[in-house]
């Protein structure tokens, strides 16, 4: 049996009882450890599960996959995700490669950032489609994002943004050479993405957002350093949100009178976040 279990957002304790007992029955525990991070190091998820615990990189879940599902139809075998299992399209990859093998699947979810991001006070049915911001480069800086946001926005959505992490990444020079030395991780914070779609908005001057736009910046969500702060996206550039993982909100023309009463308790000035929906926003 192959167990893909959700690990939740914070540390080694946000595990189900369904999942650490699929864990403690198995023969190989695998973790996933690219798309997103847990707040704990691999030592503590192993002392906790009494389970020694690989790291599985990008390589090895999406052209190694064979490894992790080696006699997967004999023993079981556990691969622990950040969040749901279902947050990103490689997990949906590595169940499908299963089933191709003939191998039981179980998937066990948890809480993830698509339904904890609702700890910013917006409801959840009133988000849109989900978007992620990449990282600019000197030659790439990508915006097709940008008509996601604009859509959600015309009819009166939230968008979520997930941003961009590096972990394990060469260089080009590294990449060129085949030499397999990688970059320290990166992570993307509110203030860069913010930055970003600025930018974005500068260059394509089709107002799908403005700086005076009202977002929602969260750090750290379904931890005990969590921290959430509302304001313009002008206001958002110079917030300190401390360390990773950040998401970023935007706020939809269309605000539910709660939303609005909840979100302003996080609100950089409240005095210009009561200004700023009663010129811009529908409640």
């Amino acid at each position: 049996m192959l167990y893909v279990v959700g690990l939740g957002l914070s540390d080694e304790k946000d595990i189900t009882v369904k999942g650490l007992e699929a864990v403690t029955s198995c023969e190989r525990v695998y973790l996933e450890a690219y798309t997103s991070i847990l707040m704990v190091d691999k030592e503590k998820l192993e002392h906790y599960y009494k389970k020694p615990v690989i790291v599985a990189d990008r390589e090895m879940v999406e052209s190694d996959s064979d490894a992790i599902l080696a006699n997967a139809g004999k023993v079981n075998v556990a691969f622990l995700v950040v969040g749901d299992p279902y947050g990103a399209t490689t997990h949906t990859d590595l169940v499908i490669r299963a089933r191709e093998l003939g191998i039981p699947v179980q998937v066990i979810h948890n809480a993830s950032i698509m339904n904890a991001i609702g700890a910013c006070g917006l409801q959840l049915y009133n988000f849109g489609q989900t978007i992620s911001i990449v990282f600019f480069t000197d030659s790439w800086r990508p915006d097709s994002f940008y008509d996601r946001i604009k859509e959600n926005r015309a009819l009166g959505l939230h968008t979520l943004c997930l941003l961009d992490i590096k972990v394990k990444e060469q260089s080009i020079e590294n990449m060129a050479r085949n030499r397999k030395i990688y970059e320290p991780p990166r992570y993307m914070t509110v203030n860069q993405a913010v930055e970003q779609l600025l930018e974005i908005e500068e260059n394509r001057q089709e107002k799908a957002y403005t700086p005076e736009t009202l977002a929602i910046g969260c750090a750290r969500i379904g931890t005990v350093t969590q921290h959430i702060v509302s304001g313009t996206l002008q206001q958002l550039v110079d917030c300190d949100f401390g360390g990773p993982l950040h998401s970023l909100v935007i706020v939809g023309t269309k605000m539910h009178f709660l939303e609005a009463e909840f979100v302003k308790e996080f609100a950089v000035d409240k005095a210009v976040f009561d200004e700023t929906v009663k010129r811009d926003y529908k409640i």
